[in-house]
């Protein structure tokens, strides 16, 4: 998924999005202690993947409490 793609999604599409993300790398990893994949750059890419989807995550929240602080003021 693009970093553009993820910027689309809402915050609720991201939480669910980042949860089936995290339940893949764990399975990918505990794959890899097993016995080795044939890509291990995929365990790299899918954990940066999910920090990309958890930096956009907390900017929408901290971008809707600046709004909501704004609204009170």
């Amino acid at each position: 998924m693009k970093k553009e793609e993820i910027k689309e999604l809402s915050v609720q599409e991201l939480r669910d999005q980042i949860e089936v993300a995290e339940k893949a790398y764990r399975e990918l990893k505990v794959t890899h202690a097993i016995s080795p994949i044939d890509n291990p750059a995929k365990i790299t890419k899918s954990r940066r993947e999910i920090a990309v989807m958890k930096t956009v995550l907390r900017q929408k929240e901290l971008a809707a409490q600046a709004a909501a602080s704004e609204v009170k003021e």
